[in-house]
């Protein structure tokens, strides 16, 4: 069996970094979301395109690509990060990739994600792989401490490695309505960032509106956001594909005005394949194929790595494995 994982065949200019631009309150007051209308949306994904059979296989390599392999428990140790990374090295089991038949094909994740403590083991355990490393950052999962305190944070995560940050922001900046404060201190914590990528936590699941979402994802993004992304994976609701449409609309939009493309990060509870692929077909057809690459979506997640694997096992043999036939993610 030979595939093509899904590529980009949309011709478009290198991928520019979000260089931040002035707050402009005015726009941020003229949006508005129409939950009715995001829900009716966000229904018709999955029921109304699939893929099947060799182009699944395909669509879940790419899904590979694309996750952010994550440990974020406060259990967390040397070793279990060793082994994540040890998964990211190879995230297909040997005999699985010979019947694919896809040799030369780069399959490793967008990146492996961890708590400050764990980005020199992580850089460590993945020295010339080229897998950056991400790191929760400014007093995860809850973004409540002094400014300072979760500066330093980021600073001391980019001088261990981390090419990317996982930055919160303060829920109640939202629910208040203080753009300027919540601009300010996005602004800052990009500033702190340097040239590692910076990815906004909205915590949508504690903003109370689809409308204070769109907003918060505008803030973000006119100061300086490299990706917006959902939640921590801590709160009671996390990504869900109304949620989803809402921030890749306002990426849409900003990009409409600015030029610039801004990546997206669903995070929290997507743990199957058919997950993954629903999310994916939300970026395709809201914001094209280019979309579908590591530098402009991820998935955060811990679990869905297994079920993929499970996935393409059942694609090739007709059977499902066990869990246990699965190497620990």
């Amino acid at each position: 069996m030979s595939l093509r994982v899904v590529d980009n065949p949309e011709p478009h200019t290198p991928h520019k970094r979000n260089p931040g631009f002035p707050l402009d309150l005015d726009w941020v007051s003229n949006v508005r979301m129409n939950r009715s209308a995001l829900e009716r949306r966000a229904g018709s994904i999955g029921a109304r395109r699939t893929v099947k059979k060799d182009y699944q296989l395909a669509w879940l390599l790419k899904a590979i690509t694309l996750i952010d392999l994550t440990t974020l428990n406060s259990d967390d140790t040397d070793g279990r990060v060793e082994r994540l990374c040890a998964k990211a090295r190879h995230p297909l089991r040997t005999d699985i990739l010979d019947k694919l038949d896809i040799p030369g094909l780069r399959i490793l994740p967008g990146a492996v994600c961890v708590y400050h403590s764990f980005v020199k083991t992580a850089v460590n355990a993945l020295e010339g792989t080229g897998i950056p490393v991400a790191a929760v950052s400014t007093a995860f999962p809850h973004g409540l401490a002094p400014l300072e305190t979760k500066l330093k944070e980021i600073e001391l995560s980019v001088a261990d490695g981390a090419k990317e940050i996982d930055i919160v922001i303060e829920r109640g900046m939202v629910l208040r309505g203080d753009w300027q404060a919540l601009y300010d201190q996005v602004k800052a914590f990009r500033k702190a960032c340097g040239d590692a990528h910076i990815k906004t936590i909205l915590g949508t699941g504690e903003l109370a509106t689809q409308t204070n979402i769109a907003k918060a994802s505008l803030v973000c993004m006119m100061a300086g956001a490299d990706f917006i992304k959902t939640s921590t994976g801590k709160e009671k609701v996390n990504a869900n594909l109304v949620t989803s449409l809402t921030m890749i609309r306002m990426i849409r939009w900003f990009n409409e005005e600015t030029g610039i493309e801004i990546g997206y990060k669903p995070a929290g509870g997507i743990a199957t394949a058919g997950d993954a692929l629903k999310y994916m077909a939300l970026m395709k057809e809201e914001l094209g194929t280019r979309y579908l690459q590591p530098h402009l979506f991820r998935f955060g997640a811990s679990s869905l790595l297994t079920d993929i694997e499970r996935q393409l096992e059942h694609g090739l043999t007709g059977h499902y494995a066990a869990d246990y036939r699965q190497p620990m993610v």
